[in-house]
């Protein structure tokens, strides 16, 4: 099946951009970034961010964006069948030069996951690398490997990023 990924959510003054690999079958079929129910990234936003938790998408959004938060991911386009990294296929990265010039003030990059940093390390090349890079555990269902918890502690260097 080919994907398109969304577009990103930022504003201008975005400082940290997160990055995930490219939307899963869920959050295709309703046009939400990280729509799975089972995927904890919005509940991790939410609880760093000090926020009362909404399913509300675009109180969502608007959560990122005043927090200077930038959310997009590695990939424009794939083939793929499910939603497992692991199976994509004849991938195309976003434009990351172009991106991070209209957005002069991110200084930090995080990726949502291994697969996501591997993607980024594969096929893009920037010309200022003056960016902290940093990788978090995936927020997905099917990374299994560490508890919630666990996941959140580590997801909460968010939180000394934009000194919340």
């Amino acid at each position: 099946m080919k994907s398109f990924s969304f577009a990103p959510v930022a504003s201008i003054d975005a400082t940290v951009l997160i990055l995930g690999t490219m939307p899963g079958t869920k959050s295709l079929e309703i046009q939400q970034y990280y729509g799975h129910t089972q995927n904890n990234f919005w509940r991790f936003m939410f609880e760093i961010l000090n926020e009362d938790f909404s399913n509300d998408y675009e109180i969502r959004k608007a959560l990122l964006i005043k927090n200077g938060i930038a959310l997009w991911d590695v990939l424009q386009f794939c083939e793929r069948i499910g939603s497992l990294d692991s199976a994509i296929k004849n991938e195309i990265s976003n434009n990351f030069e172009h991106f991070l010039n209209l957005h002069p003030h991110i200084k930090t990059i995080i990726f949502n996951g291994q697969k996501a940093a591997a993607f980024f390390k594969k096929h893009v090349v920037l010309k200022n690398t003056n960016y902290e890079f940093i990788i978090l555990p995936s927020t997905s269902p099917a990374n299994a490997s560490k508890t919630f918890e666990s996941k959140l502690n580590e997801w909460k260097i968010i939180r000394k990023l934009l000194k919340v």
